[in-house]
């Protein structure tokens, strides 16, 4: 990819007459991004709408442009149809929709595990703890092995710069 890049670069700055410059790239979301899979657990389901323990706290960027993401039920298998359905967060904000209309089985409940990959390159990072709620852990895998890298935000840790 570099050297793709970096030739593409010297043919045009050659073409017009120009100095080839030192280049510096940041891959961020390009490499981490597909790195990242969010967990969430179901709290509650009516009719198209799934409630989920997370939302706009952890993952801002839907609310704030429109960022989408595919959902996955995981931890366990299920036949039963995929049927569209709106997976939203915690927040009880008209913006605090994590996906729409995405296929998910229609025997979703309470309890089940919702995985929304390519959340590496911003989610931690753009967290809050937006309506006094902590943030979540972030935890490695690999290999079957797990590291906790970011510890869940606990309410002592909220409630840590209250003077009064």
């Amino acid at each position: 990819y570099a050297n793709r890049v970096s030739v593409a670069v010297g043919y045009e700055t050659g073409r017009a007459g120009l100095p080839r410059p030192r280049l510096t790239i940041e891959p961020g979301r390009w490499l981490v991004g597909p790195a990242g899979v969010t967990l969430y657990r179901v709290v509650a389901v009516k009719n198209q709408f799934i409630a989920v323990d997370g939302g706009m706290s952890d993952n801002p960027r839907p609310a704030l442009y429109g960022a989408r993401y595919s959902i996955r039920l995981t931890g366990r298998r299920s036949a039963a149809p995929l049927t569209p359905r709106t997976v939203v967060g915690r927040h009880c904000e008209a913006g605090d929709i994590v996906a729409e209309n995405v296929p998910l089985p229609s025997d979703i409940h309470p309890g089940d595990l919702l995985a929304v990959p390519a959340t590496g390159a911003y989610h931690q990072t753009m967290a809050s703890n937006y309506n006094a709620v902590g943030r979540p852990p972030l935890v490695a895998v690999h290999g079957g092995l797990t590291d906790l890298l970011v510890r869940r935000e606990t309410e002592e840790d909220l409630l840590r710069r209250d003077l009064g």
